[in-house]
């Protein structure tokens, strides 16, 4: 009886030495090279009110509601990333004595997947897929019967393949793509016959009689350049940067279409936040229109910068 104890303590002792070998491996595997599955979503609510009373300087009442959702799903180990993104934004402002206008409007998808073959290095092989388009109509108000823009009208499609630089990927990026496929979808029979976006026009006989449609999908091949970089600022402040460049080989080669945003988020507390942000572009396809001389008729007026603005207070909920 006593050898057979002996014999016991003996055979546990052995198996849990040989733990930290089995049980406890990943222990010895560096965090940064092991494989992980990170996720975020966030929901926010801005909002802006000027109301008045007697006021002898005069004013409008107004009411302004931004509405956001963003959601990333991103997995990295030792010589793969992958992110995922998905950006929703819709806002809609009243004033008094007026119907609603919309101020915001974007669904953004966009999806990285990264190959380095050394683990030492910061340069990846990188494949890049971005769909961008709108929820609902656009106008040009006061004008709400014709509208200049609907969904997938346009829509945007970016797919490509190049090289990326970044020590620290979700931080800082730099990428090159010598050729990128961009797809630019005009899904609506008016505009796609208008030749917005830069589709090909509907052709007519000179009696008004549609010979041809307008093309749906304009295709171009091109060179894509993009920065993104975000940091903190201050204590609170946090400061989003991203920049794309393309141009086509095809059409216009040299011409660049920027598309430039930087955010400042300011926070409050857990929940109470405030956003500072601009977004810059310039697409030559997208032509702006003058008035002429006689009323009710316009002339195309060439492409010109886009600019936009916004600052809003509200609340947003990570989960």
């Amino acid at each position: 009886m006593k050898n057979l104890l002996l014999i016991s303590v003996c055979l546990c002792f052995q198996f849990l030495s040989a733990q930290p070998d089995s049980l406890y491996i990943k222990a010895l595997i560096p965090k940064a090279e092991r494989p992980e599955w990170t996720e975020n979503n966030k929901f926010s609510i801005d909002f802006s009110e000027v109301a008045f009373v007697n006021w002898n300087a005069g004013g409008s009442n107004s009411v302004s509601a931004l509405v956001g959702f963003y959601k990333e799903a991103n997995y990295k180990d030792k010589y793969y990333f992958w992110n995922n993104n998905l950006t929703m934004r819709y806002g809609v402002n009243s004033q008094q004595g007026e119907k609603i206008r919309k101020t915001d409007d974007l669904f953004d998808l966009n999806s990285n997947l990264g190959y380095k073959p050394d683990s030492n290095s910061n340069w990846f092989y990188s494949i890049r897929f971005n769909l961008r388009t709108q929820f609902s109509n656009g106008y040009k108000y006061p004008n709400t019967d014709a509208p200049i823009s609907r969904f997938m009208a346009p829509g945007y499609v970016f797919f490509g393949g190049g090289m990326e630089y970044g020590k620290n990927i979700d931080e800082l990026s730099f990428y090159f793509s010598p050729l990128t496929l961009k797809a630019t979808f005009v899904l609506d029979e008016d505009l796609a016959n208008a030749g917005a976006f830069g589709v090909k026009p509907a052709v007519y006989d000179e009696f008004g009689i549609l010979i041809r449609e307008g093309d749906r999908i304009r295709r171009e091949a091109g060179i894509l350049i993009t920065n993104s970089y975000e940091m903190q600022v201050v204590e609170n402040v946090g400061l989003k940067h991203q920049v794309n460049l393309y141009t086509d080989y095809a059409n216009n080669f040299g011409n660049v279409d920027v598309d430039w945003s930087l955010d400042f988020d300011f926070k409050v507390n857990s929940y109470v936040r405030a956003t500072l942000g601009s977004r810059l572009r310039y697409d030559d396809d997208i032509k702006t229109q003058e008035a002429t001389e006689v009323e009710g008729e316009y002339e195309e007026a060439g492409a010109k910068i886009q600019w936009m603005q916004f600052l809003g207070v509200g609340f947003a909920v990570d989960f």
